[in-house]
């Protein structure tokens, strides 16, 4: 009589006649009950609302579990927007120099202006497309996680396709292949080592930004979002300690929760698309993302939407396929004049009906000063995105080589990256009370707290992205500890430690607005700067003086890009670039 295990079917006997394997049972599941916490905290958002009437916000830790699905859901639908915004503007600015002029200058501004900015412009537009729902401040509380996601996600994508070899270019001529299947499977695979690490960094910034995008002021009326942005912003109103260490480890759980179901899935599912002729012997691997590769439900739910992705093609005019071309194939030169000037034009136009209604209302005795504060707070920007490259840069490099301690380092880095800096203001504040320290020298490192992590995040990717067959050939060659690092670390890193730089230059201005003033109950610390001067003129409602400084921020931060960090990224891709 047969044994009962062998009455059992085999696991390709199960597959072959349709029955769900093992993986089947255990992911099932797990994806159902996500979706249906999805489905119920969007039904949860789009609750019936009237603008200005309170939301009840507890301290109660048992409302924290809640709270932290709300703000998981906002800024994961924040992600996914920031994903598509990346593939469109990235791509558009990668393949047209002329597109370039506009879109790349335009980042730089987007990424200058504080978040704060964003919201103030937008909630009204949403609340009044959303009236009557929950939905106008959900909306508006996730287009300002977007605007602190997007623009580093953005850099990255362009910066990627900038740097693709030209002959991966001609082999996919070679193939025949169209625009469309040309960008699935070649740039999007090229760029996704270094666009899962900026993701991964991108959504740890959101979290800086939480408490300013879930309570949501407007028009004199505040409204509180619940989730754990509005718990923290309510416990530091009211001095509750407990309440914050309540909400620091509920954020270390849901960080631990995503960089397991979500992030090391990713990590190591775009190991493959590194550019080398030898695999590694240590490569990154996940428990999730193996169960997600053999459940069959979802094998076949990829081929099918895979299939149906390279089948379909949008609707474009005859011959749009060859107008699009590759990365920065220009057009004629006269065409190209035509359009620098038009451009000229149109900017010097805008610029001066901007300077006639600032030039209004503000003395130019003060315009001077506002642009003599920007020095300061520009000093205060280069000095430490300096300190921080000297530190975070060798950290970065012997964690991105040792794909071992990168899997052990990536949650640890992550909820560094992620905690709330502005939890750590009132303790600087103490600190310089306490021990009658320069304001002006010691809440300079404020601002550096939550945007240090841009250079570390690509300075790992840029070094786990190494090719395997030149760490071979280096030690092959006998190669001492600093030729290794002056003739095959160094220039690997470098493209993407300048994607890291740039962002966190970015994101430094961004954040001295909240940094250069600070407070704790009554004290209240202020250092000389543009960000202070910005702050000040937003609580005064000054708006003349309030597009002043973000317009001379603005100014800055392009100016700084053109000649520093565009020509950084001129010598990565003209000798840096692997052919």
């Amino acid at each position: 009589m047969p044994s009962i295990r062998a009455m059992i079917p085999s696991q390709e006997a199960r597959e072959s006649i349709g029955l769900p394997n093992r993986w089947d049972v255990l992911v099932m599941p797990l994806v159902l009950a996500l979706l249906f916490l999805a489905a119920w905290a969007m039904r949860q958002m789009s609750a019936p609302y009237s603008w200005g009437s309170p939301i009840a916000i507890s301290l109660d830790p048992a409302y924290l579990p809640y709270y932290a699905l709300r703000t998981t859901l906002r800024m994961v639908l924040a992600m996914a927007c920031s994903l598509l915004f990346t593939f469109v503007y990235g791509s558009a600015a990668a393949r047209s120099a002329r597109a370039a002029v506009i879109l790349i200058p335009l980042l730089d501004i987007l990424q200058s202006v504080p978040i704060l900015g964003f919201l103030s412009i937008t909630v009204v537009g949403f609340i009044r497309l959303f009236k009557g729902s929950l939905l106008g401040p959900e909306a508006a509380a996730i287009f300002a996680i977007f605007t602190s996601q997007a623009w580093n996600m953005a850099f990255s994508f362009y910066n990627s396709l900038r740097m693709l070899p030209k002959n991966l270019y001609q082999v996919a001529d070679v193939f025949h292949l169209s625009a469309w299947a040309r960008f699935w499977k070649l740039e999007v695979p090229f760029a996704m080592p270094g666009l899962v690490w900026n993701t991964m960094m991108s959504a740890s910034g959101g979290w800086f930004f939480v408490v300013a995008s879930e309570a949501i002021s407007v028009s004199g009326k505040t409204v509180m979002l619940p989730g754990v942005g509005s718990y923290i912003a309510l416990a530091i109103q009211g001095r509750n300690l407990t309440a914050i260490g309540y909400a620091i480890v509920a954020m270390l759980v849901v960080i631990v929760l995503y960089d397991q179901l979500l992030f090391r899935p990713l990590i190591a599912w775009s190991d493959k698309f590194k550019f080398e002729l030898s695999e590694s012997e240590a490569v990154p691997n996940s428990i999730v993302l193996q169960a997600l590769q053999r459940a069959r439900f979802l094998r076949k739910l990829r081929a099918w939407l895979a299939a149906a992705l390279l089948r379909w093609r949008p609707r474009r005019p005859r011959g749009w396929a060859e107008r699009l071309g590759h990365p920065f194939r220009r057009a004629t030169a006269s065409g190209d004049r035509v359009w620098s000037s038009t451009v000229l034009v149109l900017s010097g136009v805008s610029l001066f009906a901007l300077g006639h209604y600032i030039a209004h209302a503000v003395p130019v005795a003060e315009i001077g000063r506002v642009f003599l504060l920007g020095l300061a707070t520009a000093a205060r920007v280069f000095i430490l995105i300096v300190l921080a490259s000297l530190v975070w840069v060798p950290v970065g490099v012997w964690i991105g080589l040792r794909p071992r301690w990168t899997q052990k380092a990536q949650p640890i880095v992550l909820f560094l990256s992620a905690f709330p800096a502005n939890l750590l203001f009132p303790l600087a504040v103490v600190a310089i009370t306490t021990y009658h320290l320069n304001t002006e020298v010691w809440l300079s490192p404020l601002m550096i707290l939550g945007t240090q992590w841009y250079i570390l995040f690509n300075v790992i990717s840029g070094a786990a992205a190494i090719p395997n067959d030149l760490k071979e050939a280096a030690a092959n060659l006998g190669l001492r500890r600093l030729m290794v690092w002056r003739r095959l670390i160094l220039p690997a890193i470098f493209p993407a430690y300048v994607t890291g730089g740039l962002t966190a230059s970015g994101g430094a201005w961004n954040a001295s607005v909240v940094s250069e003033i600070v407070s704790w109950g009554p004290t209240r610390l202020t250092a000389t700067g543009l960000g202070a001067y910005i702050a000040q003129q937003t609580a005064a409602g000054d708006d003349a003086r309030i597009a002043l400084g973000i317009c001379v921020m603005s100014l800055y931060v392009v100016i700084i890009n053109r000649l520093v960090w565009n020509k950084l990224y001129r010598f990565a891709q003209s000798r840096l670039t692997l052919e």
